[in-house]
């Protein structure tokens, strides 16, 4: 029985596609600078996942992984307090992804709203493999194997969250029943006091007879609530309360980022695709020259005509990085046509380049120093491929392919 407390996990990771831009960091890596200090994080370069859709240029693969790890450094992802690894190392990985495929219905695959739409963006390209296909149920994969009971991702990916749901709870009907479990439930009954037992019991039955859903949260609640129970009793106790067996996949949580996501330069989603990024170890003067050239207002052709903050790409940009008071002089200053356009972008060039200051700075030593980088990769590849070792020794027993 797993000792690992899916509320405290957290699992997450990136398609190597190179170096990073400004809206990596602020869609993501500030928010798993946050959850390291926080939570028990893994986060991973999901190399596996970029074959899914680019298999034709794999060559890539290595060298955009060994870029968009140094940016993670660099960003502040502290490798004593998350643990970092690349997918393709834990080979485990792929086995509980076949043993998941056996029993995920291809109709769920085939919902996913990401697969239509991937389908569409990538209509010039060859995608009815089966990876491509599959890159959700591997998706699954990933956050189960890891027990993940977080999931951090934004409003686009929740369907992928609750497909690996629906992947948990279907495996642990099917499997999550061990030996004596009704005699291992009812003892760990008698490890509460009796005011909870009672009320524990009477609770279930409430459920079981009349389907009452409140009284089910109670009792999962009331359930969590007990510091005094091993986490073995505490996943019968729960599985007890829905009829089922033990939990052998823990069902994962959408963990939702924050809405913070800074546009491109152009006003549309910043993407190496779109050209309108700025890369997080830019230097400087790429900084500048590329807000400084920035579109702006439309309507505003000549310097004295008055500009209309909202319509303009680079108020978004003061949205992020510009504080009140710098706001409200922007405003002021735009729709009286009392600053020029490059007059605007320049605090805004400041506080990228501020920003960017101790990132260019950190990456530094990882730019020069391939072995501490691939160092810090390997120690955390191997501590990762424990965790899935272990998930995988239950899902192996569980299924009956534990008998040589």
């Amino acid at each position: 029985m797993s000792s690992v407390d899916p509320q405290r996990r957290v699992l997450s990771g990136m398609r190597p596609t190179g170096r990073l831009h400004l809206g990596h960091y602020h869609g993501v890596l500030k928010n798993w600078v946050k959850l390291q200090h926080e939570y028990d994080c893994f986060f991973f370069a999901a190399d596996w996942h970029a074959l899914t859709s680019n298999y034709e240029r794999s060559g890539d693969i290595a060298n955009s992984t060994w870029d968009m790890l140094i940016d993670w450094l660099a960003a502040g992802i502290n490798p004593g307090s998350a643990t970092l690894f690349i997918q393709s190392r834990i080979p485990e990985l792929a086995e509980l992804n076949l043993l998941l495929s056996m029993v995920t219905p291809q109709t769920w695959l085939e919902r996913v709203p990401s697969f239509k739409d991937q389908q569409e963006r990538l209509s010039d390209k060859e995608q009815s493999t089966l990876g491509f296909l599959g890159y959700p149920l591997l998706q699954s994969a990933d956050i189960l194997a890891f027990r993940a009971g977080l999931v951090p991702v934004g409003a686009d990916q929740v369907a992928h969250i609750e497909l690996a749901r629906e992947i948990s709870r279907r495996f642990n009907h099917l499997y999550g029943r061990e030996a004596g479990f009704e005699t291992n439930a009812q003892l760990a009954i008698k490890k509460l006091n009796k005011k909870v037992a009672g009320l524990y019991t009477q609770l279930r039955s409430a459920y079981l007879s009349q389907g009452d859903a409140e009284a089910l949260a109670t009792a999962q609640a009331l359930v969590k609530e007990q510091s005094s129970l091993t986490l073995a009793d505490t996943e019968r106790l729960l599985g007890y309360l829905e009829g089922t067996g033990k939990t052998i996949l823990p069902e994962p949580q959408v963990l939702l980022a924050d809405a913070s996501r800074l546009p491109g330069l152009d006003g549309h989603k910043m993407s190496k695709s779109n050209g309108n990024l700025i890369p997080l170890r830019a230097e400087p003067d790429e900084v500048s020259k590329k807000v400084r050239t920035m579109p702006t207002d439309p309507a505003r052709i000549r310097l004295s005509d008055p500009g209309d903050p909202d319509k303009c790409p680079v108020w978004q940009f003061h949205l992020t990085y510009s504080d009140e008071a710098t706001r409200e002089r922007v405003q002021t200053q735009c729709r009286s046509a009392g600053w020029g356009c490059l007059e605007c972008k320049q605090p805004v060039i400041d506080a990228i380049i501020a920003e960017q200051e101790p990132i260019r700075e950190r990456a530094r030593q990882y730019e020069g120093n391939r072995d501490l980088l691939r160092s810090i990769v390997v120690e955390g590849t191997e501590k990762a491929r424990d965790e899935v070792r272990d998930t995988l020794e239950e899902v192996r027993e569980a299924v009956g392919l534990d008998y040589l």
